[in-house]
Formats: structure tokens, C-alpha cells, sequence
């Protein structure tokens, strides 16, 4: 079974929301190669509607520029790209579909479709959402940024249950952005203050 992993670039207060009005400060060739083995070497992308539209109304024309950026942007070309939308979409980038069906069990089938590579997805943070209550995101890498942005649609909404998470790596760039990668945890952890003061220092003379 194929893995689905999320990228998001997400400020100290947890903000995802329009990341293009604060995080360009903060990218160097770090945070490059970080977006780039997630999203730039995947084979497959999963990407709500608002993210399809905006990366096809921009990618497409910079691949045709040619400029600094036109190699990654062809890696997003030649990938297949399955789009989550309730509505009846015209897809023009090529190697476009939508994703027909339930969410939760046409993910499911398409992660045990045959593939070379994790399917990545960047942004469409309300599928993030309703996977990972699912239990289909296998990674979260997130990009947090060193300021917080106080307004805006953030990660995580209000909920009466934990989400447990497992941190599987982390890596500080220079900008200050530290690169998390986080998988789902079977259980919340449990404990109590009687079990936490027994690691506050002691001391010896007491």
C-alpha cells in the first residue's frame, strides 16, 4: 500500500491560510530541497479543488517560461494529479482526473493502486483534514515558519477528541522554519502531574 503524505508551510500560530502573503522571506534552497523530495519527486498528487486551481493557473505557464523554476513545475506537469471536488470540474493541466466517489474509500483505493512513489499532497487542508481523521495520512511534514501570522484558517480546528501524533523527524534551516515530519500515534499519551514531578530536578541537599 502506497503512502500519502502532506506538506504545509504553516506559521508559529498554526495560520496555513494564503502562505504566499508571508513565507517567500523564508525560503532558501533548504526549504527547496524539503518541498522538492515531497511534492517534486512524487509520481501522484492529491490536491483539493482551491490548490488544483491555483497551482494550474500558475504552474503550467511557468514550465512554458522557462525560467529558474520551469524544471519542478514540469515534475508537477508529468505527475498524475487527482483533484477532490464535489463539483464537476473542466481540468485542463495535463495528466488531470478527479477523484469520483467517497472520499474515504476512493483514497483508500487509490492507495493500493500501483505506484513508484508516495502520493504527496501540498495545501488542500480540509482533505488533509477529513484523512486524517480517517486515518489515511500516513506523514505531515510541516514547514513552520518563525512568525505568527494571527489571522486566518489554521491547521487544526476545535475539536472534543485528541489527535494523537508520533514525531518522525525534524530539521532546523537557517531561516529559523523547522522542518517536521509527524505520522499518527495509536493512542494520546496518558499521565498526571504526580508522574511529571518526579523528572523536575532535585535538590541534592533536600
Amino acid at each position: 500500500m502506497r503512502k500519502i503524505t502532506a506538506g504545509l508551510f504553516i506559521s508559529l500560530d498554526g495560520v496555513v491560510e494564503d502562505p504566499q502573503d508571508w513565507h517567500f522571506p523564508y525560503f532558501n534552497d533548504e526549504m527547496g530541497a524539503a518541498v522538492d523530495s515531497q511534492l517534486g519527486a512524487a509520481d501522484t498528487l492529491l490536491l483539493g479543488r482551491s490548490t488544483y486551481d491555483s497551482f494550474a493557473g500558475a504552474w503550467p505557464d511557468r514550465e512554458a517560461a522557462g525560467g529558474e523554476d520551469a524544471d519542478f513545475a514540469k515534475k508537477l506537469g508529468d505527475a498524475r494529479k487527482v483533484v477532490v471536488s464535489t463539483q464537476d470540474l473542466q481540468l485542463t493541466w495535463r495528466n488531470s482526473e478527479q477523484l469520483k466517489g467517497d472520499l474515504v474509500e476512493a483514497v483508500g483505493e487509490l492507495k493500493n493502486e500501483p505506484g513508484a512513489t508516495d502520493i504527496a499532497m501540498s495545501g488542500s487542508v480540509s482533505v488533509v483534514r477529513q484523512l486524517l481523521a480517517a486515518g489515511l495520512l500516513d506523514e505531515l511534514h510541516l514547514l513552520v515558519h518563525p512568525i505568527a501570522v494571527r489571522k486566518g484558517t489554521r491547521l487544526f480546528e476545535e475539536d472534543d477528541a485528541p489527535l494523537p501524533l508520533r514525531l518522525v523527524s525534524s530539521q532546523t534551516f537557517t531561516t529559523g522554519v523547522v522542518h517536521l515530519v509527524y505520522a499518527g500515534a495509536e493512542s494520546t499519551p496518558e499521565g498526571s502531574y504526580d508522574d511529571a514531578k518526579a523528572h523536575l530536578p532535585q535538590n541534592e541537599d533536600s
